[in-house]
């Protein structure tokens, strides 16, 4: 049976990567699939290797610990260079496709410095390894390559410029993983500092920091923007501890602010609205933290960039003079008619130049604007449903009811659990 990993690479290709590498850096080097077992190598197995292994417990075999460093890669976004059970150095550059791990290049062992004894004490306090044999292991030891730091870690660049790549999601994937890995490093900062600042049981919600992270968006201040998210992503892991769904909440409630907050200003249009949406949805899926918070910088990124980017220049002040009145007058019962009057067009000229401007008819766009005011309501009162669908310009509880699962996957009631 073909292994996976070689439906989806060129076996051919790959056995030429790893002779160009092997013989241009004369580091063993492997192929292994997601369990560590091996698939292609070039380069013998040390001698070293070959007389320590029989003293591994079974349970504990260097595939399991190959396949974990892979994991770990791909966590890190980036090569990973680690020590195996004798102390010999390894490393290892994820193959990843569509977020999964299929496989590993594996390059070594080696050591970074010239071998002691210190290595072979360490092994003998670990492992029932007799006298004679550790007397072997020390005279083999001294046939292992050596490879300064300062090389290795250019070999580690070197694995990731050759073989990204191989998989087109490979390289997008160790993005993504290092600016996870990154966004989670400064939201553990801005935790830190609210647990240092801390000056009783409880903290107050820093709603200054929330209205200037409204005030960069609005001025499409991507980098500031980001900063003031994560900081309050930590107080609301501060405040509320690793509780998934409790942050899941608090996610929505800053996602439909900056929505509203645009909406509000007359600066928005359809695509902020169904990306708000977009994200309500995907949040769904999302189980672990670490996507939650990813997740919302990215819907804040799209955010800004679409800010003012909508309506052709054209027709940008009548259309948002139309967006500003309905965002006003929305909760009534608005017509398509009565907002034409009010940018002094005639209603079919309107309706056809609002498509066009905004991608989205004039019905839909004043649904997503009251779904958004309905969202606002169901996340922060204890009003009714039918109460809410009346205050978002919804006349009927199961109108409202059926547009609600439409543009957000989730009943209202359903949404505010």
């Amino acid at each position: 049976m073909i292994p996976y990993l070689y439906t989806i690479i060129d076996k051919q290709r790959i056995s030429d990567m790893l002779k160009a590498f092997y013989a241009c850096v004369e580091l063993p080097i492997q192929v292994i699939d997601d369990t560590g077992s091996l698939l292609e190598s070039q380069g013998d197995i040390t001698s070293f290797c070959s007389r320590f292994h029989p003293f591994l417990p079974e349970n504990d075999k260097c595939s399991r610990l190959h396949a974990k460093a892979g994991k770990r890669a791909m966590e890190l976004g980036e090569t990973y260079i680690f020590s195996c059970h004798a102390n010999l150095n390894h490393i290892v550059f994820p193959l990843i496709n569509k977020n999964a791990l299929f496989g590993s290049i594996l390059v070594g062992p080696f050591l970074m410095d010239e071998p002691d004894s210190l290595l072979i004490s360490d092994l003998s306090r670990r492992y029932p390894i007799p006298t004679d044999s550790l007397l072997e292991l020390y005279e083999e030891s001294h046939s292992l390559p050596v490879v300064p730091p300062a090389k290795v870690t250019q070999i580690s660049h070197l694995l990731f410029y050759m073989f990204s790549g191989l998989i087109s999601d490979s390289y997008q994937q160790f993005v993504i993983n290092q600016e996870k890995l990154h966004q989670q490093s400064l939201i553990n900062e801005s935790i830190q500092r609210y647990k240092t600042s801390a000056s009783s049981s409880e903290t107050e919600y820093p709603y200054e920091k929330e209205k200037e992270l409204i005030t960069r968006v609005k001025t499409r201040d991507a980098a500031q923007a980001k900063a003031l998210l994560n900081d309050l992503l930590g107080y609301v892991f501060f405040a509320e501890g690793n509780n998934l769904e409790v942050i899941k909440a608090r996610a929505i409630e800053l996602c439909s602010l900056l929505s509203r907050a645009a909406i509000e200003g007359g600066a928005t249009n359809n695509i902020i609205l169904k990306m708000n949406n977009h994200f309500l949805k995907k949040l769904q899926e999302i189980n672990n933290l670490d996507d939650l918070c990813y997740s919302l910088q990215e819907t804040l990124e799209a955010f800004t960039e679409n800010m003012f980017d909508y309506i052709p220049t054209k027709n940008h002040e009548l259309i948002k003079r139309a967006i500003l009145y309905i965002s006003h007058n929305f909760s009534g019962e608005l017509t398509l008619e009565e907002v034409a009057d009010h940018v002094h067009l005639n209603p079919a000229y309107f309706s056809s130049l609002f498509k066009q401007s905004t991608g989205s008819s004039f019905k839909e766009y004043l649904n997503m604007v009251r779904i958004e005011e309905s969202k606002r309501l169901l996340a922060n009162t204890d009003y009714s449903v039918i109460d809410i669908a009346v205050a978002s310009g919804f006349g009927d509880q199961s109108y409202f009811c059926r547009v609600f699962k439409k543009y957000t996957g989730l009943t209202p009631r359903q949404y505010r659990q």
